[in-house]
């Protein structure tokens, strides 16, 4: 069938606003902050019989999307095992090696059927606060199994025929610390979806199945071949890069994340062979999170191409069983977001070798989600403080790396100091920039934060869950490294650093004690001493660089009042090409 493109830009704009709306009614309804104000959520639209991307909600997290495919592909065999998909079933699942990610995300899968015949599945995955484990918010840097993370779900039916099914919602209020707060989330997830279906149904009515089928096979020859004629016009060879984790949390010993990325052609095979094996601690991933992640970094390098499964038509993963990034169960994989971020920086690392002008710099690279809980005085409730923090992107050869951004995996946002502070007893007493954070380049880096969170109950227990504290955010094409992530705690003899670097589990607090991140800063691009020495004056006014980072990193000599020495300034440049 042959979609004229006025037709096809039209219909294809609907979908993605369906998607879109699940998002957005969600966030709106959820009752946990992490969905509602971070939006660590999303929705898609997936193939009828594969389970394939077809369309994905711009608002939400696009790793999400990735690893919904799987989780999609998970309830149509629970499905067929169930004797098949009825109009009104709804399949809920958080089991994280088929589905991807790790237990603390929820996914809801729902056939659509249009006239009686099923045409294609509507998805939700949304992060729950709490789902029980070791510790509250379910980071556990100490698990060294998925039980001590959280309780598994495996895919079960939640609603049949669109009855909705009280002993599954029962089993996930009991094994949660917030019950409200999951029941809240769930019913937003399917609300979510019900509005999917009744915009499919209007988008059918007005356009008729054949041609909506017809635009969904458009889509996604259309990626693939453009995704085929972008990879054509690079250079053949194999392309390596490496970088590591700090630690599982159990063994303090470094985590290899490696890649031999070959392209041949039209072509791509990313072999992932060289990492680490699967480890004792909680930075372990399924194949199916490494598999979406590297679809997340192509999408990134591949901006035009529509993000759908034709992403991944000429792409072969060779990710060997065994692997840190091929874990199976009980691995856990609660701090898979950590071990994501540096398969992320390693393909923009390996194309970058390719093309320097489609990859960015590094990212800060961690998350390091933080959590402090307690019990209210005089009350049996408890309370679970669980947020996640930002840091600066890597510069890129079209600008700098954005300051105070979020992951490359994510269009979550970070919730808000005022939110966090009026719901729970925690105050920040420091919320901004940190300086000389940012990796030095002709582009340099965004810059990193400092956050700091003061407790105000009596007494509560922390836990932090972060990386790069060894290993910095790497620059490219010349540009330098970003600073180190730092993380401190109060205790009664004064502040601490973790054992473990960036993670450390069953902090005691007492009231005033604090919580201290540093995050880093954004990998550089390009060398340094080709950046205009006004913009680096400019951030020296600014107060986000020393005067003396500018003349070790930069080659740029400033007075007292900043004023560029130009003299002064070709001297420096000058030996430090010298030097190089």
């Amino acid at each position: 069938m042959t979609i004229d493109p006025v037709t096809l830009a039209v219909i294809k704009g609907r979908l993605e606003q369906i998607a879109d709306e699940m998002d957005v009614t969600l966030f709106r309804a959820a009752f946990s902050p992490v969905i509602a104000e971070a939006r660590d959520a999303s929705h898609g639209i997936y193939e009828a019989g594969t389970g394939d991307t077809l369309i994905q909600g711009k608002e939400g997290l696009p790793i999400f999307v990735g690893v919904m495919s799987f989780a999609v592909k998970a309830g149509i065999a629970k499905a067929e095992a169930d004797g098949g998909a009825e109009d009104g079933d709804i399949w809920i699942f958080n089991e994280p090696y088929a589905g991807g990610t790790h237990l603390s995300d929820f996914k809801v899968v729902r056939p659509y059927f249009h006239d009686g015949e099923l045409f294609c599945w509507l998805a939700s995955a949304g992060h729950w606060h709490d789902v029980g484990g070791g510790v509250p918010g379910n980071y556990n840097p100490s698990a060294t199994d998925c039980f001590q993370e959280g309780f598994v779900l495996p895919p079960v039916k939640l609603m049949d025929k669109g009855v909705i099914r009280e002993d599954v919602v029962s089993i996930l209020t009991a094994n949660s610390r917030l019950p409200g707060s999951s029941y809240g989330d769930l019913m937003g997830q399917i609300n979510s979806l019900d509005l999917g279906v009744r915009r499919m149904d209007d988008l059918l009515e007005e356009y008729g199945d054949n041609t909506v089928r017809g635009v969904f096979a458009e889509l996604k020859d259309r990626s693939s071949s453009q995704m085929r004629s972008l990879i054509s016009e690079l250079p053949d060879g194999v392309y390596s890069a490496e970088d590591f984790l700090d630690n599982d949390g159990i063994e303090d010993e470094p985590l290899r994340v490696a890649l031999d990325l070959k392209i041949a052609g039209e072509t791509l095979t990313f072999d992932f062979s060289r990492s680490a094996d699967a480890c004792a601690g909680p930075v372990n991933i399924s194949e199916s999170t490494a598999i979406a992640a590297t679809y997340v970094a192509l999408k990134h390098v591949f901006r035009d191409v529509p993000a759908n499964a034709g992403v991944l038509d000429p792409i072969t993963f060779v990710i060997p069983d065994g692997k840190i990034l091929s874990a199976v169960a009980p691995r856990p994989v609660g701090g898979y977001t950590e071990t994501i971020l540096r398969l992320i920086d390693v393909v923009f690392c390996a194309f970058s070798q390719a093309n320097s002008e489609i990859a960015p710099a590094n990212g800060y690279g961690t998350i390091n989600a933080v959590s402090i809980n307690g019990r209210r005085p005089g009350e049996d409730r408890p309370w679970v403080f669980f947020t996640f923090f930002g840091g600066g992107l890597g510069g890129h050869s079209e600008g700098d790396g954005l300051t105070h951004g979020n992951a490359a995996i994510s269009m979550a946002t970070i919730p808000p100091a005022e939110i966090l502070e009026a719901a729970l007893p925690v105050m920040f007493t420091e919320w901004g920039i940190r300086p000389d954070s940012a990796g030095p380049g002709k582009h340099r880096g965004g810059f990193g934060a400092i956050y700091e969170m003061e407790l105000l109950d009596e007494r509560g227990t922390g836990f932090v869950f972060g990386e790069r504290g060894r290993f910095a955010p790497k620059g490219i094409a010349g540009g330098g490294n970003a600073a180190l992530d730092v993380v401190s705690y109060d205790q009664d003899d004064g502040p601490q650093v973790p054992t473990m670097t960036s993670k450390a589990v069953g902090i005691r607090l007492k009231q005033g004690h604090r919580i201290r991140i540093e995050s880093p800063g954004g990998g550089g691009f390009g060398s340094p001493i080709e950046r205009d020495p006004e913009l680096v004056a400019k951030d020296v006014r600014l107060g986000l660089i020393s005067i003396e980072a500018a003349s070790d990193q930069y080659g740029v000599v400033l007075s007292d009042s900043g004023e560029i020495d130009a003299d002064a300034t070709q001297t420096r440049r000058q030996s430090m090409m010298a030097a190089e």
